[in-house]
């Protein structure tokens, strides 16, 4: 059986991840994600009501014109979590393909969301739920499955799709870390990789995230960081002023923790911003997460200043606001708050805890320095890089290269120097670029089996 890839999108910048994998006369294609950088770079430009062209060739969803030069029909449309860099371009481009979009049940109600927010591509492919460690035949043949591998990621319900073929299993790797404590839901499912590694003709080839490839050791668990902001807030308990956190508002784990910690010191936490109240409203709903019942959650503007006048009123010590705008920006409701824009008076010593990293980039880089040096000057005192990666460093990129042993290796999800380090580990174990170490670009296509 034929196998071919294409590479569309997420292979020379971490975003707009788009890929294509055909088994025969199948395709499946995985995720098809938004390049943030690229929509912050426009920032007064509407790209819900742009034409699918125009925002592939401002360089905000991939290219996916390369999928005519694939001799098959798509089966399936499979996001692997529910980040923009990886669903933000469904609403925009599903509508080109005769397949379900088939994911887990929270990336699936994030995908429904996005749909119904962008009415204009008419975008009315069937949504499958599918959970971890279930398969799906795909096609007529009866040769190809796909199944769902459970991996832990800074958002809930994350997996790795394996498409099995007898040609060898095809692993799409991206993203991943690799937690075995978990806040919320269950371990990497490592077993399960090991399995794969063995089973059949074994790993035909596996495609990888290599956000965090260049640096050393392995990525903490999400409990490392839950003991780290447990630490800094309790050190905050005799402070009688104003305190505001903000992290990613998909980090389901790290708002549960701010909302715990929030309530041993003595606050009440309130989350405020549209994507704030998105994703926990979401998880909430669909039994993901139990926040205490009395738990704000406003996204409207008018609903988060009404909140920010009752926090006044009634006392800043009384409150934790988490919020919106851990990269600084432009329209979030931190970075509003450093502008002045809101009733939240921020004053000499008041703490802004962020439970975040800034995304290697330097649109983002930007936002975050001038987000963080307006807070600065109204007297804020920060609280930085409270936080690890949903990556994969050096160790576990090796620790999946032993389990699942493959027989091609694709770096996916960086630059061409981000790349460097994981070439580097691949070759250590014996693979060679050019033979079966493939590092492409968008847009190209990779022949494995003929």
């Amino acid at each position: 059986m034929e196998i071919e890839i294409a590479t569309i999108g997420g292979y020379e910048e971490v975003g707009r991840q788009m890929t294509a994998v055909r088994a025969g006369d199948d395709v499946v294609v995985f995720d098809m994600g938004l390049n943030l950088s690229q929509v912050l770079i426009h920032d007064n430009v509407e790209t819900e009501k742009m034409h699918s062209l125009d925002l592939i060739d401002m360089g905000a969803i991939p290219d996916d014109r390369i999928m005519s030069d694939l001799e098959g029909d798509v089966q399936a449309i499979v996001p692997t979590h529910g980040h923009l860099d990886h669903i933000g371009a469904i609403s925009k481009l599903a509508h080109r393909y005769d397949a379900p979009v088939v994911a887990t049940p929270f990336t699936i109600e994030l995908v429904k969301q996005q749909v119904e927010s962008e009415q204009k591509f008419g975008v009315e492919n069937d949504l499958v739920k599918m959970d971890a460690g279930e398969t799906m035949t795909i096609g007529d043949s009866g040769q190809v499955e796909l199944e769902f591998v459970n991996v832990t990621h800074s958002i809930i319900d994350a997996i790795n799709p394996v498409l099995h073929t007898p040609e060898g299993a095809v692993v799409y790797g991206l993203d991943k870390r690799m937690d075995h404590t978990p806040v919320i839901g269950d371990p990497i499912d490592m077993k399960r990789f090991r399995e794969i590694g063995r089973e059949g003709n074994g790993v035909l080839a596996y495609i990888e995230d290599c956000t965090n490839a260049n640096k050393k050791g392995r990525t903490p668990s999400e409990a490392v960081a839950r003991r780290h902001l447990k630490d800094v807030m309790y050190s905050l308990e005799d402070y009688t002023g104003g305190i505001v956190a903000t992290t990613f508002s998909s980090h389901i784990a790290r708002v549960k923790s701010l909302v715990e910690f929030a309530r041993d010191i003595g606050r009440q936490p309130v989350l405020l911003g549209r994507s704030m109240e998105k994703y926990s409203g979401t998880a909430e709903r669909l039994g993901f997460v139990d926040f205490p019942g009395d738990l704000g959650m406003f996204g409207h503007r008018k609903s988060v200043d009404r909140t920010f006048k009752r926090v006044m009123k009634e006392g800043k010590g009384n409150f934790l606001p988490i919020v919106t705008g851990h990269q600084g920006e432009p329209r979030a409701m931190l970075t509003r708050m450093g502008r002045g824009e809101t009733p939240y008076e921020l004053e000499d010593g008041d703490k802004v805890i962020f439970s975040a990293r800034v995304i290697p980039e330097p649109t983002n880089e930007g936002q975050r320095y001038q987000s963080e040096r307006l807070l600065g000057m109204q007297g804020a005192r920060i609280y930085d890089d409270i936080h690890v990666s949903g990556h994969l460093n050096q160790e576990g990129h090796y620790e999946m290269l032993q389990a699942l042993q493959p027989q091609n290796i694709i770096p996916a999800h960086q630059d061409m120097s981000g790349f460097s380090g994981y070439v580097n580990l691949c070759e250590s174990e014996g693979y060679k670029m050019g033979r079966d170490l493939h590092v492409t670009r968008n847009g190209n296509l990779i022949q494995l089996t003929e």
